[in-house]
């Protein structure tokens, strides 16, 4: 088991004056990469299914960031309406916005990013990973609703890991329908006998387990960067 780092509070400023976003990471100090979540409608980086699988991954030797996709108002107008958590293009954009902040943050910089979507969160990540390729190694799916990327599922490039309950049997159709449509390395593992939320004994686990295995095999550290020095001019 590896040895965490302590869990850091993160604050991502948004363009202009639109406020910022909360965050808690953790980068083990041998962490090979890091996964950013993106929770599901509804939910928040407080989510405990998500800290749960979170936990495991750092104890695979994995980085994490759990970070909430509204900003604080937007949250609280949210919490009224319940529109900006089906806004896809919007937690999309969020996603990117944390993606790049990754890429410059000391703590992560030189790791290879994977993403890990919950629900309508799924979506959101096959769009950034569509947007921005270059800072988007892996993608695992839990429960989620890949078929909201529509048409960008095609361009998607980072291999694409699509997890669902197996008696989670119409959001099982919606990822065999996405599945067909990305054209990325992709599998589609179906947990036996659990339901949306993975709520019974050892399925979270597998869930898990199962991305563990995933960002180890696509979501390594970056080389290094070498630097070429000549050989000093002979006296």
């Amino acid at each position: 088991m590896q040895r965490l780092a302590t869990e850091t509070p993160v604050t991502i400023p948004l363009e202009g004056s639109r406020g910022a976003l909360h965050g808690d990471l953790v980068v083990p100090g041998s962490a090979g990469g890091v996964v950013v979540f993106a929770h599901g409608s509804g939910s928040s980086r407080r989510s405990p299914r998500n800290r749960h699988v979170a936990s495991l991954l750092n104890d695979g030797g994995l980085g994490t960031l759990l970070f909430d996709l509204l900003t604080e108002d937007e949250e609280a107008v949210d919490m009224r309406t319940g529109h900006l958590r089906f806004d896809i293009d919007l937690l999309a954009s969020r996603l990117v916005r944390v993606l790049e902040w990754m890429a410059q943050a000391p703590e992560a910089r030189e790791l290879s990013v994977g993403c890990f979507g919950a629900s309508t969160g799924a979506a959101a990540a096959l769009v950034a990973a569509a947007l921005r390729p270059d800072l988007v190694d892996a993608v695992v799916s839990r429960g989620g609703r890949p078929d909201l990327a529509g048409r960008v599922l095609p361009t998607v490039v980072a291999p694409t890991l699509l997890i669902v309950g197996g008696r989670d049997y119409e959001v099982i159709a919606l990822n065999e329908d996405a599945l067909a449509r990305l054209r990325c390395q992709k599998r589609l593992e179906v947990v036996p006998g659990a339901t949306h939320l993975f709520e019974e004994p050892g399925t979270l686990d597998t869930v898990a387990q199962l991305a563990l295995a995933w960002f180890h095999r696509y979501v390594r550290r970056k080389p290094a960067e070498t630097t070429a020095v000549s050989d000093p001019d002979p006296d």
